[in-house]
Formats: C-alpha cells, sequence, structure tokens
C-alpha cells in the first residue's frame, strides 16, 4: 500500500487514482502485526494484536467511515461484530483457490443497501448487518 503515499507524483495518473490516493494520505491507519519492524508510509501505526474492545472504542469516536482490509483481519473483525457494511465485489473469474473472503463461523443476515453493474461484468454488491 505504500504506493498510494506517492501515486499522485506518476504523471499521467487518472482522476480517480488520484482521488484515492489523497484519501490514503489523509487517513489514519493501523498496521495489525506481529513481525513488521516499522511502517513505512504517513500516519500510520502498528499494531500487534487484533483488540476488539480497542476497535470498537475507536469506531465510537471514528468522525468518519473505518474501513477493514485483509481477509484474515475482516475475519476477526466480522467474528467480533464490528462490521455495519459490506462491500462485496463479484468479478467474473474463476480462480478456484486462495483465501475465503468470509469467515466460516459466522452466521449473518444481511439486508442489501445497493447493487451496481459495471461495464466489465464486475457486480458492487452493498449490504448492512440485519438486526
Amino acid at each position: 500500500m505504500v504506493y498510494w503515499e506517492t501515486a499522485h507524483t506518476i504523471p499521467g495518473q487518472r482522476p480517480v487514482v488520484l482521488d484515492f490516493a489523497q484519501i490514503w494520505q489523509a487517513a489514519d491507519k493501523i498496521v495489525y502485526s506481529k513481525t513488521l519492524a516499522a511502517v513505512a508510509t504517513a500516519r500510520t501505526r502498528i499494531e500487534r494484536d487484533f483488540d476488539p474492545a480497542a476497535v470498537r472504542e475507536l469506531k465510537a469516536h471514528a468522525e468518519a467511515d473505518i474501513t477493514v482490509g485483509g481477509p484474515d483481519l475482516a475475519a476477526q473483525a466480522i467474528g467480533a461484530g464490528l462490521v455495519d457494511e459490506y462491500h462485496l465485489f463479484a468479478w467474473p473469474i474463476v480462480v478456484g483457490g486462495g483465501k475465503q473472503s468470509l469467515p466460516s463461523n459466522v452466521r449473518l443476515k444481511l439486508e442489501l443497501l445497493d447493487e451496481r453493474r459495471f461495464g466489465n461484468g464486475v457486480v458492487h454488491l452493498r449490504y448492512r448487518a440485519a438486526p
């Protein structure tokens, strides 16, 4: 993700790339890692363990949405009941392997909020956790 620190300096970037780079640079970031010695991006800190209570506290005081990236971290956040919305992208490609995108030990009822189809066959589904 270090790319986003300097993406705006690369000539010819599309506006969508520049927009995301600006969002990335302005965001405070937490990296959960037991092995990473230091961060390589601004506004970033390392936490060694995922602490649901600390994230719940962070969420309670957040002025903007919090995003979780990566299947392992997302599985922990979903299992702890910390995820309010799910944005799923279905790509018209079958890979047949890799990490699963959702944890296998959680059952949730979801309410569809929005769907969007793109010209390349990708479908975006936006859900919220049903009460």
